[in-house]
């Protein structure tokens, strides 16, 4: 995960510097690493360490830092995109266990497709620069308690 000195000279390498409300918004996404939050949720948790941000301030906020490839925004198929700090820079996000039975999502570190990228790249001559995985199913709670199914 990167700090807030490695992510302003990130800002900085981009031509860009870290203003106030990106810090708020740095810091409100680097400390909500196990949660998926909308904008809505961002907004909330950085009014609370900023009262007076704007709705249209984070908005902004969050669409540079997608733009520069700083969160990935996810759609888990609820109808609203989900906002996550990149937490590295190897070109690969990591994949997505979602609850069909209580919605709960979970992270999966590892990169389930490493050997299927490399056979595409060496039968295709295709190189993949990214891919988003989620997988649908029930998770070990609901499974314990049939009344969730």
């Amino acid at each position: 995960m990167i700090n807030t000195n490695e992510f302003s000279n990130i800002l900085k390498d981009m031509g860009y510097k870290l203003t106030e409300p990106r810090k708020v918004v740095f810091d409100v996404l680097s400390q909500s690493r196990m949660t998926h939050m909308n904008a809505s949720d961002v907004l909330k948790r950085a009014k609370e360490i900023k009262p007076d941000i704007g709705a249209a301030t984070v908005y902004r906020v969050l669409a540079l830092f997608e733009k520069l490839d700083l969160v990935y925004s996810l759609d888990l198929d609820d109808g609203c995109s989900r906002y996550e700090l990149r937490r590295s820079f190897d070109g690969h996000r990591h994949h997505h266990l979602i609850c069909e039975s209580c919605g709960k999502v979970m992270e999966l570190k590892e990169d389930l497709l490493e050997k299927l990228e490399i056979e595409i790249e060496k039968t295709k001559g295709f190189v993949v620069k990214d891919h988003r995985v989620k997988i649908y199913g029930t998770c070990k709670k609901c499974r314990k308690n049939p009344g969730m199914l």
